[in-house]
């Protein structure tokens, strides 16, 4: 995924991302009080996109949304469209199934970078095994835990005490235990659980040119 200012990446696709954690759901989130995309001609508006144009940009808007690189994107997407079902929501589904995303959706981080560090840095278990890889798909049965010296365990149990002031809601194909610290797979996301606002058709009408 690209580095840089997480803000502007929300500026440019002119949506929230909520890739800044906290500052997301504040009014420091400078989508509000600049609704144009960054650089110098901005303040001239959003300009007007061409069918291949809009949906490069929904393409780019789900790429940043789970942080995951274009060949990684890509490979989702074959495997979505050879999976049995609507090829749509396969790609949504795969994409919610991953170990940092599940970390992040059930508030154990504010954003999802910060659900990759701790996958990345070792500090999360699958059914009591070290797994240190973002992209590792969770099924319906795995319990999610941290590891027990880690030293993130004050700092989760915080962030977890603090997801009702921002508004997050743990989706309902989750179960979280608070005390614990644990996460359970209940099942597979389903069709009401996949986000709303992203533009699937446009995504898969995308890679199928």
């Amino acid at each position: 995924m690209k580095k840089g200012p997480k803000c502007k990446i929300c500026r440019r696709e002119g949506v929230k991302l909520f890739l800044k954690g906290e500052k997301c759901y504040s009014s420091k989130c400078p989508l509000i009080k600049r609704k144009y995309p960054p650089g110098i001609h901005g303040p001239k508006g959003y300009p007007k996109l061409t069918e291949y144009g809009i949906q490069l940009r929904e393409k780019q808007k789900l790429k940043r949304i789970y942080g995951v690189l274009e060949r990684q994107l890509k490979i989702y997407y074959r495997k979505a469209i050879r999976l049995k079902g609507n090829a749509e929501e396969n790609l949504l589904k795969l994409l919610e199934q991953r170990l940092d995303n599940v970390v992040f959706k059930s508030g154990f981080t504010p954003s999802l970078s910060s659900a990759r560090q701790l996958v990345n840095h070792g500090h999360i278990r699958v059914n009591g095994r070290r797994v240190d890889i973002p992209s590792f798909q969770v099924k319906p049965g795995d319990e999610i835990t941290l590891k027990p010296t880690s030293k993130m365990i004050e700092k989760v149990r915080n962030q977890l005490n603090s997801i009702k002031k921002e508004g997050k809601i743990v989706p309902s194909w989750l179960s979280v235990d608070k005390d614990k610290l644990l996460i359970k797979v209940l099942r597979k996301p389903e069709a009401d659980d996949l986000p709303k606002d992203i533009n699937l058709k446009l995504i898969i009408e995308f890679y199928s040119r």
